[in-house]
């Protein structure tokens, strides 16, 4: 048997605990009830009002709606940059969470902190910041405004945490006996890795990626200073939304979002099956 093929039984090693079904006790029910209370209330019911919204118009007017170049164009560009932000941040986050859970070294506990800024500062402020380092008067001699280098890395600074919160926890998990046994057995580190390791990080990864992307066809704070929203250009979906709403064409901007949600929607149910994929396979 191969080294790999040796390596990769290792990972059958681990088995996870099945919890059996049961019937809902008093206490879980009520839970239970508030929990889908607040979900409807938060989630579904707003989600179902500007579904509606956008069906108002007709089949006619909403498809007008999307089909509009500049709408095309802004879609083509947010879901573009998101998915390969998503990806990168996969990679970077992945690599970013090893050196912070495995490795030790002068001022570990000051990068951990600093991982989470993007998620502390408010979206314009972060814009802001973006804009005073890669703008007209940046200090680094990079002047990336108005272009759309400008939009993927303001959907990079603001996405980047997300990968790296998720894989954490994973790796904190790991039996790193496992990975010694593969070694052991002649294994190379990115034999062991790669067979042992990084099934176990694949659904956190999925899942960070899936809230990196989620976030990035929303975002709009960090891109209104930095990115000039040009139409045909630079111009993502929310703000296409937005301008639609400020020249009161409400049905056409709720077209827009909910082809977003469509777009979302699919795009986290196929990671969602990767990782029950995965899942079931390393079971």
């Amino acid at each position: 048997m191969s080294q790999a093929a040796t390596a990769g039984r290792l990972v059958g090693v681990r088995r996870r605990r099945r919890t059996g079904s049961r019937s809902l006790g008093p206490y879980s029910a009520v839970g239970l009830g508030v929990a889908v209370v607040g979900f409807a209330l938060l989630v579904l019911i707003p989600l179902a009002v500007v579904v509606g919204a956008a069906a108002a118009g007709g089949a006619q007017a909403f498809w007008a709606a999307l089909a509009n170049p500049q709408t095309l164009n802004a879609i083509a560009l947010t879901v573009g940059v998101a998915v390969g932000v998503a990806a990168f941040n996969a990679v970077i986050g992945t690599v970013i969470a090893w050196v912070l859970v495995r490795d030790d070294f002068r001022g570990k506990a000051v990068l951990n902190v600093v991982i989470d800024i993007p998620f502390a500062l408010p979206t314009i402020v972060a814009g802001l910041v973006l804009l005073s380092l890669y703008g007209p008067r940046s200090p680094l001699g990079v002047d990336v405004a108005n272009t759309r280098t400008a939009v993927t890395l303001a959907i990079a600074f603001v996405t980047l945490p997300f990968v790296v919160r998720t894989v954490m926890p994973v790796l904190e998990e790991l039996e790193v006996d496992v990975e010694e046994a593969a070694s052991s057995l002649g294994a190379t580190g990115w034999v062991t890795f790669r067979r042992v390791v990084l099934p176990s990080l694949v659904p956190a990864i999925s899942s960070g990626a899936a809230l990196s992307f989620a976030r990035g066809i929303s975002e709009y704070g960090s891109l209104v200073l930095l990115s000039g929203n040009m139409p045909n250009q630079t111009e993502v979906v929310s703000v296409r939304v937005l301008s639609h709403i400020e020249n009161g064409d409400v049905a056409s901007a709720a077209a827009v979002a909910t082809g977003m949600l469509v777009i979302a929607l699919l795009v986290l149910t196929g990671l969602d099956l990767l990782q029950r994929r995965v899942a079931r396979r390393d079971s």
